[in-house]
């Protein structure tokens, strides 16, 4: 049913319960895991022209970091990851990738690194569910007292 698992990640707290989520189901399907990592262009853009590279510099850096994360956690459990750095505008690169590698199910957290901007969603998590072809996992964030309940439950059996 899952034979390819899409994981966007930014390295935030929401992306990592996101990742343990899909790395749960691409292990219980056997799918390979494609980590990706989107460096938002807009951010670059929106800051002054003489911090633009290290700005740039620093977000690819980041996104090479979470990805990284996430592959050596899919290696932990078994699976065949492939990983990613792009830029641009993360939804359209999360949805071009997907589309690209043919992916079953995109997988994120629902909110980033931008926090708690929109009401219920993180623009981006919104744009992928209202946009994507495919299914989008979307995980929340949880609440500082549901973190260590959530740490106890074993995701595979």
């Amino acid at each position: 049913m899952f034979e390819t698992v899409v994981i966007a990640t930014d390295g935030s707290e929401s992306a990592e319960r996101a990742v343990r989520m899909a790395l749960d189901l691409a292990d219980r399907f056997d799918a390979t895991v494609h980590a990706l990592s989107v460096v938002d262009a807009g951010d670059v853009s929106a800051t002054p022209e003489e911090l633009q590279d290290d700005l740039e510099s620093a977000l690819t850096d980041a996104g090479e970091d979470a990805v990284t994360a996430v592959e050596q956690q899919a290696t932990e459990a078994g699976c065949d990851v492939v990983t990613a750095v792009r830029e641009g505008d993360p939804a359209d690169e999360i949805l071009a990738y997907a589309d690209e590698c043919d992916s079953d199910v995109i997988a994120m957290g629902t909110r980033g690194r931008h926090g708690e901007h929109a009401f219920l969603l993180g623009s981006v998590a919104e744009a992928l569910v209202r946009h994507a072809d495919r299914p989008v996992l979307t995980v929340r964030q949880l609440g500082d007292e549901e973190v260590e309940a959530d740490m106890e439950v074993p995701l595979t059996d």
